[in-house]
């Protein structure tokens, strides 16, 4: 009985084409022909001025926060749910994150909670120097609130867009709002190169400047000249060919994910006690993973009890982020809960990502469904 995952990796059939062009052009290092074009592909696609593929959406985010002057002692504000790599970047420029809730509308950043706590540092003396958003599971925050807020106090957007590819706000592409977008490439993303980011902005110095940091910050001098510290960040040539191959069919994927959201809501939507993750009026989702909450109290049964049962017949599924604040390395750092309680840690301790890639099958799907609903029973 092969197992079905959580969202692997699914080919177009075109990454051989490019990856071809890549070996028959002897580009086998970082850059090349291929990470070009890719780059070029995506600023179409998003609309945007300008982008750098990276080697992962976690450097694509440090370097955001570096460009965006980030120092030691300074303020950045940050979900709480989320995916470690948005708060551990933080730490990496050795400032101070403050973590927020999750509006219980969205799952996304609460900007109730936000503007408190940007009150809050500014009458401890120092304002957030950035604020750092994330698409949760694929879909919006809403940046019309969250721009008005920080603008107002002037705090740089940086939108961590790595679960949102091909989602959009308001009919503008996620990824393009605020100083800098970033994406993630890896192996479970809906565009995946097996690992891999970019860094996408409308400010082209920004990514001129990213571009430089990312090549170990190298000099345009004929030797190996280094006035400030760089990075080894930059994408392969033959990554860039198998996202090529990915990003072409990219719509066709995100409505695959959506029919599968659709699919499991039709089924399982009516169950007392079960919550799917609502779907904001604002923006288009691409339905990176389908999670809902399960109300024990009203279902009789619990996340838990649905991980197991679809671990026994090989399914894998998995608790919805482990909140930032619960974390053992974050535990110290303010935390700024919304007004109806905690919302992102009851979103973890109920919530569930059920098995969501663009190759899983109805009948795989349907047999997901009747599990849960065996359980039901």
């Amino acid at each position: 009985m092969s197992r079905i995952y959580l969202s692997p990796p699914h080919l177009s059939g075109l990454e051989k084409e490019f990856l071809q062009e890549a070996l028959d052009s002897n580009w086998i290092a970082p850059l090349g022909p291929q990470v070009d074009s890719f780059e070029e592909e995506m600023v179409e696609y998003l609309g945007v001025k300008a982008a750098v593929a990276l080697s992962s959406g976690t450097a694509a985010l440090h370097l955001a926060l570096r460009i965006s002057g980030v120092n030691s002692g300074d303020i950045v504000l940050c979900p709480s749910l989320t995916f470690s790599s948005s708060a551990n970047v933080i730490l990496y420029e050795k400032a101070i994150p403050v973590f927020i809730d999750a509006d219980p509308k969205t799952w996304n950043i609460n900007c109730v909670s936000l503007e408190r706590a940007i009150i809050a540092c500014k009458e401890r003396g120092k304002l957030p120097k950035v604020l750092i958003t994330v698409d949760i599971y694929g879909q919006s925050a809403d940046y019309d609130k969250i721009l008005e807020i920080c603008n107002k106090y002037n705090i740089a957007v940086i939108e961590d867009a790595a679960e949102a590819l091909g989602s959009e706000y308001k009919g503008a592409k996620c990824g393009t709002f605020g100083k800098a977008g970033i994406f993630s490439f890896n192996g479970n993303k809906i565009v995946t190169t097996s690992g891999g980011g970019m860094l996408v902005s409308n400010d082209e110095k920004f990514v001129e400047q990213a571009r430089f940091l990312s090549s170990q910050a190298r000099e345009p001098e004929i030797h190996y000249e280094h006035k400030e510290l760089g990075y080894n960040y930059r994408m392969s040539n033959l990554l860039a060919a198998v996202g090529r191959g990915q990003l072409a069919v990219l719509d066709e994927k995100v409505k695959s994910k959506q029919e599968i959201f659709s699919r499991y809501k039709l089924a399982l939507g009516d169950i007392e006690g079960l919550e799917f993750m609502p779907m904001a009026s604002y923006g288009i989702s691409n339905c990176w993973l389908t999670t809902l909450v399960i109300n024990e109290d009203i279902a009789g049964f619990n996340r838990d009890s649905v991980i197991i049962a679809l671990e026994k017949e090989n399914i894998e599924s998995r608790p919805i982020w482990k909140p930032m604040h619960l974390q053992p390395l974050y535990k110290e750092f303010d935390y700024y809960v919304s007004d109806e309680g905690d919302i992102s840690q009851m979103l973890f301790n109920n919530g569930i990502c059920l098995p969501s890639g663009t190759n899983l099958s109805i009948d795989d799907q349907e047999k997901i469904i009747d599990i849960i609903l065996s359980i039901n029973h």
